[in-house]
């Protein structure tokens, strides 16, 4: 079946739909990783996205239900250049196409990648509409139009837990997801959009994870007594997540906070930063950050639109990380309040495993506290 996929500053392509024949109405990004795209579909800082995989062969190792990074996949539409008819993976459970059509989600396969990826470098993120509709594409051009921008939008609410809950999922020991029994310290973790192997790795290393909604009030938090606080990844603008940047704030000075992502955006910005969005983000599995403190450079995973202005954390936090593509922060801290945040994504499997020590660094600040 064709399929329209129309961008709002006037341009569009003709492909082939898999998934879902539905409409699919959002922000166009590209995601450059070579592999990953079920973590991908499913990590919740994507909804509100249509996502375009820059590797040309998508679909070849098919879907297995244990590699799910959150209960279901968040992205609003997924752009491919070559959809694989079959897939090889002695894990496997199903096809791409079979479960994005199990959860309503459309995709389009057949279009030329490299010259939107392109477009997007030089025009910015752009609302984008998909669609199978016998319209003219200067109708599905219009509607894209008419798509409400990203900013200033909180998607946080759409991802996030209704309900309290304890993870209890260990690292992969090659047959199964392990099942540990002991911990030594309990951190209270705001699900802003939280990723499953985040959790997978604290509770590897002896702290229990207990998951809370991202509305969750500061004094809730205290009364839970943990040892200390973790602020997840998430989807969209941080600006206008009021209600959890309060409750950071909060919360800087009284326990141990490590900040992921989007919780490093809400955390800088309760202690007085500024954000801004970016031309077209960071989203792969490639880009290089250096570590201020030991000069080292480490490749890491990263999805975001929007990031922290460098000049208005002076005098708040000390800098410890910097993107060495485009000099964005990448990470702060503060010894004395016992806090620290990274813009990247160190748990991101499959991928990069050279910022892992950061869930250490957690580990002994808590430590060092109790």
């Amino acid at each position: 079946m064709k399929a329209i996929v129309a961008f709002e500053d006037g341009s569009y392509y003709i492909g082939r739909a898999f998934g879902s024949y539905t409409d699919a109405r959002g922000e166009i990004v590209f995601n450059t990783s070579m592999s990953g795209y079920q973590e991908i579909l499913t990590d919740p800082s994507y909804k509100g996205q249509v996502v375009l995989m820059t590797y040309p062969l998508i679909g070849n190792y098919g879907i297995n239900e244990d590699d799910l990074e959150s209960r279901r996949p968040w992205i609003e539409g997924f752009i491919v250049k070559e959809l694989s008819k079959h897939y090889s993976n002695y894990r496997a459970t199903g096809d791409l196409s079979s479960f994005l059509n199990t959860y309503g989600i459309p995709g389009v396969e057949g279009v030329d990648t490299r010259a939107i990826t392109k477009r997007i470098r030089e025009k910015g993120s752009m609302r984008v509409y998909i669609t199978t509709k016998d319209i003219s594409p200067e109708k599905a051009v219009e509607v894209a139009r008419e798509i409400p921008d990203i900013k200033g939008r909180d998607l946080v609410k759409q991802v996030t837990t209704q309900e309290p809950y304890l993870f209890r999922e260990g690292m992969w020991n090659g047959k199964t997801y392990e099942k540990p029994t002991r911990w030594k310290y309990r951190v209270v973790v705001y699900d802003f959009g939280v990723k499953k192997n985040i959790l997978r790795i604290m509770n590897s290393l002896g702290i229990e994870t207990f998951v809370v909604p991202a509305s969750t009030p500061w004094q809730d938090v205290l009364n839970m007594k943990p040892h200390g606080v973790f602020l997840s990844n998430g989807p969209g603008d941080p600006e206008p997540l009021k209600y959890a940047i309060e409750n950071v704030r909060n919360l800087i000075g009284k326990l141990p906070i490590f900040g992921i992502c989007l919780g490093h955006q809400i955390l800088s910005l309760a202690l007085g930063g500024k954000s801004y969005k970016m031309k077209f983000g960071h989203r792969g599995a490639n880009h290089p950050v250096k570590n201020l403190e030991t000069g080292h450079v480490e490749i890491t995973a990263q999805n975001h639109s929007f990031a922290i202005e460098i000049k208005s954390m002076e005098g708040l936090a000390e800098i410890t990380h910097i993107n060495l593509n485009d000099g964005t922060l990448e990470g702060i801290r503060d010894k004395e309040r016992k806090f620290f945040t990274v813009q990247y994504h160190p748990e991101d499997s499959p991928g990069p495993h050279d910022s892992i020590y950061l869930f250490q660094e957690f580990y002994n600040l808590i430590e060092s506290t109790f």
